[in-house]
C-alpha cells in the first residue's frame, strides 16, 4: 500500500514539474537568473572567434562585405535578377536587398547550425550540476544579433547614400526580428538535447540548413515563384519573417501584422516546447556523456 502511494506522489510531483516547465514565467524567471552568464558566454564567443588573427574584430566587417560582393555579381550580373520592388532598381539595389535577406538567415544558421554540438562540446560543464546548460542557445543568439549589428553597419549606410534616405520604420526592427529568435532559440532547444542522445542528428541539421536558404526568400522574392507553389513556401515561417525585415529596415514599409502575429505565437510556443523538452531531458546528459 506504501509503495502504491510513493508511487502516486512520484507520477504526481513529476507532472507537476513538466507543467512548471510548460509555463512561461520559469522560462522567463530562468532567462533572467542567467542573464550575466549569457552576456559573458555570448562576449567570450564573440572574442575567441577572431582571437590571434591579424585583423581581429574587423573579420565581422570584411566577411559579410565580401559575400555581399559575390552574391550581388552572381545574382545581378550573371542571372540578371531583379527583386521587382521599384522600376529603377539597380544591380547593387538587388546586391542590398538580398543581402537584408541573409542578415535575417543567418541568425537562423548560427543558432540551429550549432546546436547539435551546445551540449556534446562542453562536457565540462554538463558534469557541473549546478551549470545552466540551458544558456548556451542564448548565448548563441547574442553572438548571432552581434553579427546582425555589424551587419547593419554595412548594410544601412550603403542603403542610405544610394536611396537619400533612411527606412522610416526601421524602429520596428526588433519586432520583426522577436520571431526569429524565439524559433531560433526554441529549436536549438530540441536539436541540443536530441545532440546528446543521437550524435548523428549533425548531418540532417547541416543539409537543412543548406537546403532553408534556398526555400525561405533570400535570393528571390516569393512572388517570382508560381502561384501554386506560394502557398507551400509561406508555411516556412523564416518567408515571412525575412519579408518582415525587408520592409522595416529597406522599404519603409510596416510589417505584415497578421501573419507577423501568427508566426510569433507559432515561435513562442516552440520556444516554450523546447525550453520544457530541454530541462526536461537535461538530467539525462552526464550519465551519456
Amino acid at each position: 500500500m506504501a509503495h502504491t502511494t510513493h508511487g502516486g506522489s512520484w507520477r504526481s510531483s513529476s507532472a507537476a514539474a513538466g507543467v512548471r516547465l510548460l509555463s512561461p514565467i520559469t522560462l522567463f524567471t530562468s532567462v533572467r537568473g542567467n542573464w550575466r552568464l549569457v552576456r559573458q558566454f555570448a562576449w567570450r564567443d564573440v572574442v575567441a572567434r577572431y582571437k590571434g588573427s591579424y585583423l581581429g574584430i574587423l573579420w565581422s566587417f570584411v566577411v559579410p562585405l565580401i559575400m555581399l560582393a559575390v552574391y550581388g555579381f552572381v545574382f545581378s550580373v550573371v542571372f540578371q535578377a531583379k527583386w521587382g520592388v521599384g522600376g529603377d532598381e539597380s544591380k547593387v539595389d538587388f546586391a542590398l536587398t538580398l543581402f537584408c535577406g541573409l542578415l535575417a538567415f543567418n541568425v537562423f544558421a548560427e543558432i540551429v547550425g550549432r546546436s547539435p554540438t551546445m551540449v556534446t562540446g562542453n562536457p565540462t560543464y554538463v558534469k557541473k550540476v549546478v551549470f545552466p546548460l540551458e544558456i548556451f542557445p542564448l548565448a548563441a543568439l547574442g553572438t548571432a544579433l552581434v553579427n546582425v549589428a555589424i551587419s547593419l553597419v554595412i548594410l544601412l549606410p550603403a542603403w542610405g547614400v544610394i536611396h537619400q534616405t533612411v527606412s522610416p520604420t526601421l524602429w520596428l526592427l526588433p519586432l520583426a526580428l522577436v520571431p526569429l529568435c524565439c524559433l531560433s532559440v526554441g529549436l536549438a532547444w530540441f536539436i541540443a538535447s536530441l545532440g546528446v542522445f543521437i550524435r548523428d542528428i549533425a548531418h540532417p541539421v547541416a543539409i537543412l540548413v543548406q537546403v532553408l536558404i534556398f526555400m525561405s526568400g533570400v535570393f528571390f522574392p516569393i512572388t517570382a515563384v508560381p502561384e501554386e507553389f506560394q502557398t507551400i513556401l509561406r508555411l516556412n515561417p523564416l518567408v515571412t519573417i525575412i519579408e518582415n525585415v525587408r520592409r522595416t529596415v529597406l522599404w519603409g514599409e510596416y510589417l505584415e501584422w497578421t501573419s507577423w502575429g501568427i508566426v510569433t505565437a507559432c515561435s513562442l510556443v516552440i520556444m516554450q516546447l523546447g525550453f520544457a523538452w530541454f530541462m526536461r531531458t537535461k538530467k539525462a546528459f552526464a550519465d551519456v556523456l
